[in-house]
């Protein structure tokens, strides 16, 4: 069972990337919540019952591990981190983006918990379908949500924001 889990979370690495990059602002907090998403995917693994690819109950599972991370992170009273702002601002070789795709990040960053991964689903290719079993909502309102997020997005690159 290890070795399987091993293989097919190597072969879909790049979704707990991409989760923590969207939910999780700094990299060292990412460093820490892919850990955490690993952890889960690993806990829950026992679960996977095969009847849906692996890529897309492993969205399902790092998703839901995400956005309670961030519930149960509301619900603490928040501190303030006192950094030095300009070591923040350098990135590592794996994180240079190109201007567009830094302003399609931070666009999705500014979408809710839900309608975030939604758009990262969509624009990792799944279909309307697959998207709703990982969320949780029908089909036709999969299609309306994406339309909705779109015009959103399409209205922050049109602000240059």
């Amino acid at each position: 069972m290890e070795r399987e889990f091993t293989e097919l979370l190597f072969q879909n690495q790049g979704i707990v990337h991409k989760i923590c990059n969207l939910y999780f602002n700094n990299r060292v907090e990412k460093e820490d919540y892919q850990q955490e998403l690993i952890i889960q995917l690993w806990k829950a693994f026992p679960s996977f019952n095969k009847q849906s690819k692996f890529s897309t109950w492993m969205y399902r599972v790092c998703l839901n591990a995400a956005i309670d991370i961030i519930r149960k992170e509301k619900s603490q009273p928040q501190l303030v981190k006192i950094e030095n702002y300009e070591a923040n601002k350098i990135p590592d070789k794996d994180t240079v983006k190109n201007s567009q795709q830094e302003q399609l990040y931070h666009a999705i960053n500014k979408l809710s918990d839900i309608d975030k991964a939604i758009i990262t689903l969509y624009l990792d290719e799944f279909s309307y379908k697959e998207i709703a079993d990982i969320i949780g909502i029908t089909e036709s309102n999969t299609g309306v949500k994406i339309n909705r997020i779109k015009s959103q997005i399409l209205k922050s690159f049109e602000n240059g924001k």
